[in-house]
């Protein structure tokens, strides 16, 4: 099958997500300029730099009391901060329930049942729960292709992790288990591992 995205696909739903797969969730969490805390998942997520420490997120929809985008980029918009937490597979029922549209300055931590925890480097909050939270200062936000199309990029100024999750030197992530999100409305977790050598290491 060949199929030009502008023609349309003929499936009886989109198969773009379920190709671009696993893909690691982003849970994101900010706090506006009026001390209004949000948490939301986005699965278009990853690290892009080692030095320093990069990542991106991307937001691809909008709600009607937000301009033309939704909460979690209005309030980086106000105050150039944000935190990505690392969502473990016994997190994934309240991951799910913060995804839930919300009227502007919601607080979806409170929606999920989830703990807050103070950032260290940012005045923004975490999940307590968290394996592991990256304290991010805003970068570049730049306009994609298609409406309330947004790329965010920030630099990582903190990082939190959960003494338990290091093992042997190494953040060992079969300890939680990411989970990561597939097409449609499946969704994956990390069991298993294996290694592979580099030719030139």
């Amino acid at each position: 099958m060949f199929y030009r995205p502008e023609d349309g696909h003929g499936l009886p739903h989109n198969p773009f997500n379920a190709i671009v797969t696993p893909r690691p969730i982003g849970w994101i969490s900010t706090r506006d300029s009026n001390g209004r805390d949000n948490l939301a998942p986005y699965s278009f997520f990853n690290a892009i730099a080692y030095v320093p420490p990069q990542v991106m997120f991307s937001s691809t929809g909008s709600k009607e009391d937000r301009d033309g985008t939704k909460d979690s980029v209005a309030a980086i918009r106000e105050t150039g901060v944000f935190c990505v937490n690392i969502v473990s597979y016994a997190l994934k029922d309240a991951m799910n329930a913060s995804s839930a549209t919300l009227p502007a300055g919601s607080d979806e931590f409170a929606h999920a049942k989830l703990a807050k925890a103070e950032c260290e480097s940012i005045n923004a909050p975490r999940i307590a729960a968290a394996p592991a939270s990256l304290e991010c200062k805003l970068t570049q936000i730049i306009k994609l292709e298609g409406e309330s199309n947004f790329l965010v990029l920030g630099e990582v100024t903190g990082i939190h992790m959960d003494d338990a999750c290091i093992k042997d030197g190494r953040f060992d992530v079969t300890t939680f288990q990411p989970l990561s999100r597939l097409g449609y409305r499946d969704y994956s977790v990390v069991k298993d591992l294996f290694e592979l050598s580099r030719p030139d290491d």
